[in-house]
């Protein structure tokens, strides 16, 4: 199975100057754990998760104050909707993290989350009977 079978490709794009209020409020909207963040002065793609917003919170940093360019990743390690799933996993677990953006021709495609890939590992089940 390939990364096109699994991805998410309704994206959430956020800009540079959202605060992280906003960032949060838009993913817990369209219940994402990531966002795309399109910055055209810090280098193009980058990638905003609810871990790098949990980790401004954490230190005490006022989400109404901070912008997504100061907690986006910009080293993104970006996939290809031709990957296997297995190759997906595996750069997940090298890298440390739980999405992907996905590019096709240099464009975002969508995103793959580990969520994205169990769901496609895993078949769905009846819930078990309650005794």
């Amino acid at each position: 199975m390939l990364v096109r079978d699994a991805m998410s490709t309704v994206i959430l794009t956020l800009g540079p100057a959202h605060t992280l209020r906003q960032a949060a409020a838009l993913m817990s909207a369209r219940r994402v754990g990531a966002a795309v963040v399109l910055d055209p002065d810090a280098g193009g793609i980058g990638i905003l998760t609810e871990r790098d917003i949990l980790n401004s919170v954490g230190l005490g940093q006022n989400p109404d104050a901070e912008r997504t360019h100061a907690h986006t990743t910009t080293d993104v390690v970006f996939a290809a909707p031709t990957w296997t799933l297995e190759e997906a996993a595996r750069a997940m677990a090298h890298g440390g993290f739980r999405h992907l953006v996905v590019l096709d021709r240099g464009e975002v495609a969508g995103i793959v989350s580990v969520r994205d890939i169990i769901r496609r590992w895993v078949p769905d089940r009846e819930p078990a009977p309650v005794p």
